[in-house]
């Protein structure tokens, strides 16, 4: 309750970037919020008029488009990462544009948007493409992120007026690569998988009648198949397990895999903040 009505966007001058706004600033009234901030950091006073140009040009754009809504701009020096994490605390959603694929350092260190999206105080969508149509696809296993994950994904396909798929992945366990799942035991992973899945959904989508719940329980690896799945979506939904600093980034987490692979925008719900203040 103490969040107020405010999105954040992270501009580094970029088209991608300047995308990303242009998704926000949409976002922004279709959630009747209060305030979009679009916020560029820099590394010092040089690069600071070439950045309030950019940042006023594209306010003013945004603001010709969406007149009602309230738009600021900032432009803090320091480390962009961690001046947009900070800046989500007081954020009811913070929106950045994909990470680059340029190099293998930026694919091993973790991109400033992966950051953002897995140390986040609160939801972060990385957009990537701003599709208008298609359901809300949200992927869950469970956990007490996915639950968040739900939830957000809900309210999502509710306030966008379209559907919702629901994914539950279960793997293959093979004992070994020359020793195959055994049917009887694929079919007990596939329903343990649906019962999961129903026994997740129980007593959240009866809140949202009018959003058309469709269930998926695919086999194979999550983020190929979370990927495969959404990709006619208009949003993909995750949760990320929170392990505090930028260290704890686990380079093989279903988040960072999604945020990487993914053709639409992808929301991440972060889960441990709570377990990181207590530990």
């Amino acid at each position: 309750m103490g969040v107020e009505a405010r999105l954040v966007a992270g501009m580094d001058g970029s088209a991608d970037s300047a995308d990303a706004a242009a998704w926000a600033a949409d976002e922004a009234v279709l959630r009747r919020a209060q305030n979009l901030c679009l916020i560029r950091v820099i590394r010092g006073p040089a690069e600071e008029a070439e950045a309030s140009a950019a940042l006023a040009e594209l306010a003013g754009r945004l603001r010709s488009r969406h007149p009602v809504l309230d738009i600021s701009v900032r432009i803090p020096h320091g480390n962009p990462a961690e001046e947009l994490v900070s800046a989500s605390g007081d954020a009811q959603l913070t929106v950045v544009g994909p990470r680059r694929r340029s190099s293998l350092s930026a694919v091993l260190l973790g991109s400033v948007s992966t950051k953002v999206a897995t140390h986040a105080h609160g939801p972060v969508v990385v957009v990537r493409g701003r599709p208008t149509a298609g359901p809300v696809v949200v992927g869950l296993d469970n956990s007490p992120q996915s639950r968040l994950a739900l939830g957000f994904a809900l309210d999502a396909a509710h306030r966008y007026g379209t559907g919702l798929v629901a994914v539950r992945v279960w793997p293959d366990v093979g004992y070994a690569p020359s020793v195959p799942t055994l049917n009887f035991e694929a079919i007990a992973l596939r329903e343990e998988a649906q019962r999961e899945l129903s026994d997740g959904l129980h007593g959240r989508t009866e809140q949202y009648p009018d959003v058309a719940v469709r269930r998926s329980t695919p086999r194979g690896h999550p983020v190929a198949e979370l990927v495969d799945v959404a990709r006619d979506a208009r949003l993909l939904v995750v949760g990320h397990r929170g392990r505090g600093g930028f260290a704890g980034l686990m380079l093989g987490s279903v988040a960072a895999g999604v945020l990487h692979h993914a053709s639409c925008p992808v929301a991440v719900l972060r889960g441990g903040v709570a377990e990181e203040e207590e530990g």
